[in-house]
């Protein structure tokens, strides 16, 4: 009897250690995935200095392959919870230097708390680990930002491009799967704008696109390889949202992430799908204008059509301050 327990937990972890492999591997760094919806094209107040402080909670209990089914086996019943506090410091000029944009400069401190449970020890199958808290990679990036096209209702267009990079100053270790840090530079430039249908009806979009640098320290699922490379991808946010109050916008909000070309492992593609990872994410959202210079942005997430990743909710609460 005893030796048919061993023989059948020998084949578990078989079986786990054959479907987990460095093709389902969650590689892309915390990318923007809703943390700004509504009036993205443009700062609330006009130029001056900015603070945000960002709020975010993502729960999974879904972790996805290739092609979109549970990674783990049945009896894992995995629990992911992450917390996000991302302090933001925006500073937006009134000086015209390129096509009569506006300079500005944009830095972002954010701190993650991760939480990896299991319905069994994790330890024993060789399951995914969380690396619990710490400082995330900090964001950094010079903008350009458009004044407001104006029409005889008010304004009626506005954007932004930012070159966005994302440091690799967060806690990571390469023997935990679920990192507050990547541990290797990415570029993740965005235009955004914001379209004024009418002076209440509003929609907003910003496009990412995503390039990584090698990571020299990988993962421990890749064994002893001596550096990795997360493929590029494209994400952006959307929203439409109509003016039910004067100081109250509600309406629906989404992102949409999908990696365009595969990982690498030391120069060589991954085979089997190349660990490309996919996700939709669409809710309720809410922006509340507090006073000219204060606003309280609410965003929630349902994902789905998740590939190569977890998949689950967000909750997004922001708050925006002018001085």
């Amino acid at each position: 009897m005893k030796l048919r327990i061993t023989m059948l937990l020998v084949c578990s972890i078989f079986i786990f250690m054959v479907c987990i492999d460095s093709s389902d591997a969650y590689d892309l760094p915390p990318v923007n995935l809703g943390l700004t919806s509504f009036l993205d094209g443009g700062p609330p107040a006009g130029p001056g200095l900015y603070f945000s402080q960002y709020f975010q909670y993502w729960t999974s209990s879904k972790f996805k392959n290739k092609d979109g089914n549970n990674i783990l086996p049945f009896f894992a019943d995995e629990d992911l919870d992450v917390w996000i506090s991302a302090s933001q410091f925006i500073y937006q000029s009134d000086q015209k230097i390129f096509l009569d944009g506006k300079w500005g400069m944009n830095l972002i401190i954010p701190i993650v708390y991760a939480n990896l449970d299991y319905a069994v020890n994790s330890k024993l199958f060789g399951f995914p680990e969380d690396n619990s808290g710490g400082i995330g990679d900090i964001l950094i990036g010079p903008f350009v930002q458009w004044d407001p096209v104006m029409g005889k209702n008010g304004p009626v267009f506005m954007h932004r491009i930012e070159l966005q990079m994302l440091l690799p100053t967060g806690k990571y270790e390469n023997d935990k799967e679920i990192n507050p840090g990547s541990n290797f530079f990415s570029f993740n430039p965005y235009w955004a704008a914001t379209l004024f249908i009418t002076p209440k009806w509003t929609t907003s979009i910003r496009f990412h696109y995503l390039w990584n640098a090698k990571n020299n320290d990988p993962n421990r699922q890749y064994g002893n390889a001596d550096d990795t490379q997360s493929g590029q991808a494209m994400h952006a946010n959307f929203t439409m949202a109509y003016q039910v109050l004067q100081n109250l916008r509600l309406g629906i909000n989404g992102y949409y992430l999908k990696q365009i070309t595969s990982n690498e492992i030391e120069g060589h593609e991954v085979s089997n799908g190349g660990g490309r990872e996919k996700v939709l994410g669409i809710g309720p959202g809410a922006l509340y204008h507090v006073s000219k210079d204060d606003h309280l942005f609410f965003n929630l997430y349902f994902e789905s059509d998740a590939e190569n990743r977890p998949e689950g909710a967000r909750f997004n609460l922001r708050w925006v301050h002018h001085f």
